[in-house]
């Protein structure tokens, strides 16, 4: 194995939004300014503001909803976790999903090595970040092999959920959806909307 030198980077922030960085840079780097999201894209540091309140509420939400169903429900053990605002590996690509959720590892995951069973997304309003999470990273997720990409759109009422087999789904904000990776959890999702 070839060793490769790393440089040493200072505290990153919006100040630091469009630097060039390697992947090895982005998993090195330590000094974050907090509060903000970072992604590396194509060798870029992207860097956003925190998330608003319209998408930690329903987050926040959904994850007391997994929990609650891993301590409750009998088939609960299948899920190890589920984390907010979590980066995910994609190839080259460092990517922020707004909540991942390991399933059947039948211990604590590494998020370094272990990929997400489920990512969820959810989107802002903005044309570009409606094309990110609808397009790009539908096929970024996929390659890299997250099970299930769910799309909480609280603005559309409605949730889509995109299977690694191909198959699409869309749930309105009326109706419940299951999930075969979590048997037993029903989600309604009036609830995050």
């Amino acid at each position: 194995m070839i060793a490769t030198s790393v440089r040493q980077l200072p505290e990153l922030g919006p100040h630091s939004n469009g630097m060039l960085m390697t992947p090895d840079e982005f998993d090195a780097a330590t000094e974050w300014e907090p509060g903000y999201r970072y992604e590396l894209i194509h060798g870029v540091l992207v860097v956003n503001p925190p998330a608003g309140l319209s998408e930690r509420d329903p987050n926040d939400e959904l994850g007391y909803l997994i929990r609650r169903y891993r301590e409750d429900h009998p088939n609960g053990l299948c899920v190890d976790l589920t984390a907010p605002e979590q980066t995910v590996r994609v190839g080259e690509n460092r990517r922020r999903a707004d909540r991942a959720i390991w399933i059947g590892l039948g211990r604590r995951p590494d998020d370094e090595l272990d990929t997400p069973t489920i990512a969820v997304e959810f989107p802002a309003n903005r044309a570009r970040d409606r094309l990110r999470d609808y397009v790009v990273k539908r096929k970024e997720y996929a390659d890299a092999g997250v099970e299930e990409y769910w799309i909480i759109d609280t603005h559309r009422r409605e949730m889509t959920v995109h299977r690694r087999n191909g198959e699409t789904l869309v749930v309105s904000a009326g109706e419940t959806y299951r999930t075969p990776l979590m048997p037993g959890f029903e989600l309604a999702l009036a609830r995050l909307m």
